[in-house]
């Protein structure tokens, strides 16, 4: 994935508004939006908490009880307040605050039960057991497990929306036929014989190809400067990212 580029629409004043400020909302149950915050934080890294918790040896059943119990902990003691963008990437200190809280902290706080959880959200629990069976078999740490399904997350969220936008243009049978392409499926048709089925030259869809997949990776690259708080670190987040999948190649 090309990364030498910066979308032409990314400015310094997009950081002002990025995730970080997504995460101090979240902490802050005065600020007008904190709840929606919460949720969306929730969203976002459940998966990646989950599969962590599953990774470290708990069953399903314990690890969706303990995700839902580290993010009612991070809700009722407003840890999200002392997450500084200055000394790391929220993901970091994300997992960092998990692995306190699977060191014991819960048992004295929470005293969980099978099935007693706190309910932070409605959150599609089978979704992330599914997710996690498909990680690879091979021995990946529950950190690198972790990464893992940050950056499968971003990348997946940036396809959902790119086909969201074809489907709005009346463009879902194209986007169908040519979302192969983005990633290089090794499964993906020769554009000869989809041009055999589309009824358009190959030409026209190498160049629709061209444009969906450049559209793509703008999208990642935007989500990605959403976790960061600073420009200059754009590059180091793709390489991690691209690092955190070929690990479970």
């Amino acid at each position: 994935m090309s990364t030498d580029r910066r979308p032409a629409d990314m400015d310094r004043r997009d950081f002002h508004t990025t995730r970080w400020s997504q995460v101090k909302a979240a902490g802050d149950s005065q600020v007008v939006g904190s709840e929606r915050a919460l949720a969306e934080l929730c969203a976002q890294y459940w998966t990646p908490l989950y599969a962590y918790a599953r990774r470290r040896g708990h069953d399903a059943e314990d690890a969706r009880d303990l995700t839902q119990a580290f993010f009612a902990k991070l809700l009722e003691k407003r840890d999200l307040k002392s997450a500084d963008p200055t000394r790391g990437r929220f993901r970091t200190f994300l997992l960092s605050s998990m692995q306190n809280f699977l060191a014991g902290e819960w048992r004295k706080d929470h005293a969980l039960k099978r099935g007693g959880g706190v309910e932070v959200l409605s959150l599609d629990y089978d979704s992330a057991e599914d997710t996690y069976l498909r990680e690879p078999s091979h021995d990946l740490s529950p950190e690198a497990v972790y990464e893992r399904r940050w950056a499968l997350g971003l990348i997946e969220q940036a396809v959902a929306e790119l086909q969201t936008q074809y489907l709005k243009a009346g463009n879902g049978d194209l986007f169908e036929a040519l979302k192969g392409y983005l990633g290089g499926d090794v499964e993906v048709l020769p554009y000869a014989e989809l041009s055999r089925q589309l009824g358009q030259s190959e030409g026209a869809l190498r160049t629709a190809a061209t444009r969906m997949r450049a559209r793509w990776r703008k999208r990642i690259r935007e989500l990605v400067a959403e976790t960061v708080i600073d420009e200059s670190e754009i590059q180091d987040e793709l390489r991690s990212l691209i690092a955190a999948v070929d690990r479970g190649v």
